[in-house]
């Protein structure tokens, strides 16, 4: 543009010195064709500047929808009440009664052990409570049978002994006074006397009070002693032939027909599969959420398709570590068991910590906390500050309890890298 114009100066200058008289010459077409060039950048350098302070951004509008806030994680189903069938001894398993899957009634007969062992032991135990029982009845009437018959048979003898010692007395002690007997005779006879009596006295005590208390006390610790083994012997022989102490469904038999099995190895399990709970750790940022009776909805991969439904039973009351991770540990009841979810198995496990129906709600994406919770109005294509209070939110939305309407719209984020700032000249795209 500026050498168009100078090349026009000049022109003009070299004219007016050669002509006499002051006369303007027209531009030439060069002159002209600068002039526009000028004129169209300047207007396109103008557009440019004014679309240059303008940001493309994503908004959205203000409206009512009903909020869940939940928080997940994975969970084993156990049963609630269950009976698992342990070896008490070591053996060989002889037979198997049932089969997984199958529903069985409180005292059906589930499996047996070889019962060799068991038994010797079973009779071994029922001879020494034998023994005991008897040690204890002869201490309890003083001796045995063929003891107490010969000590009747002494104590006879002994009472006729003194009996004929006290007539001889009796005798010579007459005899003396009539001369008849000697004073030697007598003292004999009195001696023979103190002899029987102290015989017999002697077989009375032993008659009545033969043992001591210590004996006595002995004895029946031994016969306490001995009806303990037997008990113990009788649940042992009882354990080879294993019994479902309640009704329910076997869903694990983990051994087979001729195993041998150690002691307490396990081998059946047996449980009510309409009364289950799983187990479920959450982490510790989501405890504080947790409470007994909140909602839960349960997904097993293997059914995806089927889902079950559930109540907290148990909110966690301590955090532990669990691998990595600090967590709680959550007990889960499940509301709609119906057999069809297996022990052991694991499951995800959603629970719905709060719920609002028809509330004003933002995409989350547009909530900024930075030194407070606050949104972008987008107002005649300017960003407005403004202050909210937020209520409850999940992965999407969150919850505005005041601070809009549902006539605003708010900015998401800018479709550049630029930040939001308040009073940013913005376009709104799609």
């Amino acid at each position: 543009m500026f050498c168009f114009v100078c090349g026009a100066a000049a022109s003009y200058i070299l004219t007016a010195d050669r002509m006499p008289t002051l006369q303007k010459s027209r531009p030439g077409p060069l002159a002209i064709l600068g002039i526009v060039f000028v004129a169209a950048l300047l207007v396109v350098l103008g557009v440019k500047s004014f679309s240059r302070d303008l940001v493309e951004v994503r908004a959205a509008g203000v409206n009512h929808q009903n909020l869940v806030s939940s928080v997940s994680t994975n969970g084993k189903v156990e049963p609630v009440d269950e009976f698992q069938a342990h070896a008490m001894a070591p053996g060989v398993v002889e037979e198997i009664f049932v089969e997984v899957g199958q529903k069985v009634k409180a005292g059906q007969l589930l499996v047996k052990l070889n019962d060799s062992d068991a038994a010797a032991r079973l009779a071994s135990a029922t001879a020494a409570l034998r023994s005991a029982e008897v040690s204890a009845h002869d201490v309890q009437q003083n001796g045995s049978q063929d003891e107490r018959i010969g000590m009747a048979g002494d104590l006879n003898r002994a009472q006729m002994q003194q009996k004929q010692a006290t007539s001889d007395v009796q005798a010579l002690r007459s005899l003396q006074q009539k001369g008849a007997a000697s004073a030697a005779e007598v003292t004999a006879a009195e001696q023979r006397l103190l002899t029987a009596n102290s015989t017999l006295q002697s077989l009375q005590q032993r008659t009545t009070g033969r043992y001591s208390s210590a004996e006595r006390a002995r004895s029946q610790a031994q016969l306490v002693d001995a009806q303990a083994a037997l008990k113990a012997a009788n649940v042992g022989y009882a354990s080879v032939n294993i019994r479902t102490p309640k009704s329910g469904t076997v869903y694990s038999i983990p051994v087979a027909e001729y195993d041998f099995v150690p002691a307490g190895e396990d081998l059946m399990d047996v449980a009510d599969l309409n009364r289950i709970q799983i187990r479920a750790y959450f982490d510790e940022p989501e405890i504080g959420k947790l409470a007994p009776g909140q909602a839960v909805k349960i997904v097993w991969d293997a059914k995806p398709t089927q889902a079950w439904h559930g109540h907290i039973e148990r909110a966690p009351t301590t955090v532990i570590t669990y691998g990595t991770r600090n967590v709680g540990e959550c007990l889960i009841t499940v509301d709609d068991a119906r057999g069809d979810l297996l022990p052991n198995t694991n499951v995800t496990v959603t629970v719905t910590t709060a719920q609002r129906f028809n509330v004003l709600s933002v995409p989350r994406e547009a909530l900024h906390t930075e030194g407070g919770d606050f949104v972008y109005r987008v107002i005649g294509g300017k960003l407005i500050r403004t202050p909210v209070v937020i209520g409850i939110f999940n992965l999407t939305r969150v919850e505005i309890v005041s601070g809009l309407t549902d006539k605003d719209t708010v900015a998401l984020n800018a479709t550049s890298n630029r930040d939001l700032s308040p009073g940013l000249a913005v376009k709104v795209i799609e």
